[in-house]
């Protein structure tokens, strides 16, 4: 049994396919196909399933690419300590983001990294928050920057900053002139939401949980119309279809005299959410989660409030 076969099988494991793993580990597909029949063969049990055009692996399968797994990280991990004892900092760091955090958090944080750690390039993902847990625990992710709260995920913590919500309208809307706004009046009002998937499109939900059943399936758009991102609602908001909420980092001027839009805060208990840092347990470079706290907080993103820099199992 080698490294390179454990490589291979979850590589089809995640693929279900031989020619797309073959791929992905740069290798012919004969190749892997006879490195896993031998380690099949060596094992004395069935691996994968193979018929039609997908690959189903075995219920011992699972099991077994999952052992591959861990050790295949737990190798990883060895390399990097041998790494970490010459610079903690060097080599590159794979990062995901939230789609909602992303446009606005990346670019300023890319930069101040380049200026403080240039040793440390980052390797970025947007995604959302389930797919990037899911990838942190395969190893394909290093750390990722979400928002709270989050599934069971076994992962390391740090909170980095709390981001209130503020309410987005066109100029002429008779809120406009307003100085805070309620957050049940928003049931009064056609909203704009994220799609299913966007774990700030739940968040908003909570804020007023009206809007749940005019978004279910079979309601068309009597009250809510669902978009793919947050500038893409900001336009047809700009254009009259109605109100919707946003986070106050993607906000860069509240007061923009010249913008379309105007941007109203929420009455007290203002509505919020926690972004925080999830890598996984057995990552070593902590040093470098430390680096991207210290340049999320460098960033200074309008409206945000930095919360001390506290690690949490």
């Amino acid at each position: 049994m080698t490294l390179t076969e454990l490589k291979y099988i979850v590589a089809v494991a995640r693929a279900k396919h031989f020619g797309h793993a073959a791929e992905a580990c740069f290798v012919a597909q004969p190749t892997l196909s006879v490195a896993i029949k031998k380690l099949e063969d060596e094992l004395g049990v069935t691996l994968f399933e193979r018929g039609g055009s997908e690959v189903s692996v075995t219920p011992l399968g699972a099991q077994i690419v999952a052992q591959a797994e861990r050790v295949l990280e737990q190798t990883a991990a060895i390399k990097e300590l041998a790494k970490q004892n010459k610079d903690p900092l060097a080599g590159p760091l794979r990062l995901g983001v939230i789609y909602t955090i992303g446009p606005y958090l990346l670019p300023p944080l890319v930069k101040r990294l380049i200026d403080t750690v240039p040793q440390m390039p980052l390797v970025l993902q947007e995604n959302y928050t389930h797919k990037l847990l899911e990838l942190l625990r395969q190893g394909e992710l290093d750390a990722a920057i979400v928002a709270l709260p989050l599934p069971d995920h076994g992962m390391s913590m740090q909170t980095l900053y709390d981001e209130p919500f503020v309410v987005a309208m066109p100029r002429s809307h008779p809120w406009a002139k307003r100085k805070e706004i309620p957050a049940d009046d928003l049931k009064l009002e056609t909203m704009l939401l994220l799609g299913a998937g966007h774990c700030f499109r739940d968040q908003v939900l909570e804020v007023c949980p009206e809007m749940a059943r005019y978004s279910s399936p079979g309601n068309g758009m009597q009250r809510t119309f669902e978009g793919s991102s947050l500038e893409t609602i900001r336009h047809m908001v700009a254009s009259g279809i109605g109100l919707t909420v946003l986070p106050r980092a993607s906000v860069a001027d509240m007061h923009d005299p010249n913008g379309l839009l105007t941007y109203v805060p929420f009455s007290d208990p203002a509505p919020s959410r926690r972004v925080v840092i999830v890598w996984r347990k057995s990552f070593t470079r902590r040093a470098a989660i430390d680096a991207v706290a210290m340049a999320v907080g460098d960033c200074k993103l309008p409206g945000i409030e930095m919360v001390a820099l506290e690690a949490a199992a």
